[in-house]
């Protein structure tokens, strides 16, 4: 299984705008990911509701995981979105 380790570099954490801005390149990336906090139980990055229920804040560690064949692309794209807290999907995902 790949796996990232990363802080969430948005200010507010994963809440409301920025969960969509993730949530939707999660699901571009067309494989299936989890996400989690550092001691926590994975859920499906894909969902909206899931990564709401993270609570995930500003600096606070997160792993994003997957198990499918061309998953070390698509985890490098979305630590990437998550560490720099970007407010736009950036062209590769």
């Amino acid at each position: 299984m790949a796996e990232r380790r990363v802080n969430v570099g948005w200010a507010e954490g994963l809440h409301a705008r920025p969960a969509s801005i993730f949530v939707r390149a999660a699901t571009a990336t067309g494989v299936p990911v989890t996400i989690a906090k550092a001691d926590g139980n994975p859920v499906n990055a894909a969902s909206m509701l899931a990564v709401l229920g993270l609570g995930a804040q500003g600096g606070e560690e997160i792993v994003l995981a997957s198990d499918a064949d061309n998953a070390e692309a698509a985890l490098d794209r979305l630590a990437k979105l998550v560490a720099e807290g970007l407010e736009e999907l950036p062209e590769t995902v």
